[in-house]
């Protein structure tokens, strides 16, 4: 399943620290903004339009420009690690080890 949030942020807002729970793709919907995430060396101008991929744990500081912007913010669910499977040489070595063949 997959969560799509849509936020609203006013030019004359402060800027807004978010701590990103689950890897997610914020994109920028209408507006300006200015994203910087913590760790990076350049902050990021986004239109209407752009995204940027977030790192789960990433602290992403958030500003709009002059006329205010519309975001959205989406996260997949965590991806589960399948167990491996048995490759082909190990499909015709396992019935000789078990005897069968």
């Amino acid at each position: 399943m997959r969560e799509v949030r849509i936020f609203e942020l006013e030019h004359d807002e402060p800027a807004t620290a978010w701590r990103v729970a689950r890897p997610s793709t914020f994109k920028v919907i209408s507006g300006e903004i200015w994203l910087t995430v913590e760790g990076e060396h350049e902050d990021h101008w986004l239109a209407a339009g752009e995204s940027v991929e977030l790192p789960r744990r990433a602290l992403a500081w958030i500003s709009a420009s002059q006329g205010g912007a519309r975001f959205s913010l989406s996260s997949g669910s965590e991806q589960v690690t399948s167990t491996p499977r048995l490759s082909w040489p190990v499909f015709g070595w396992l019935p000789r080890w078990l005897g069968v063949a």
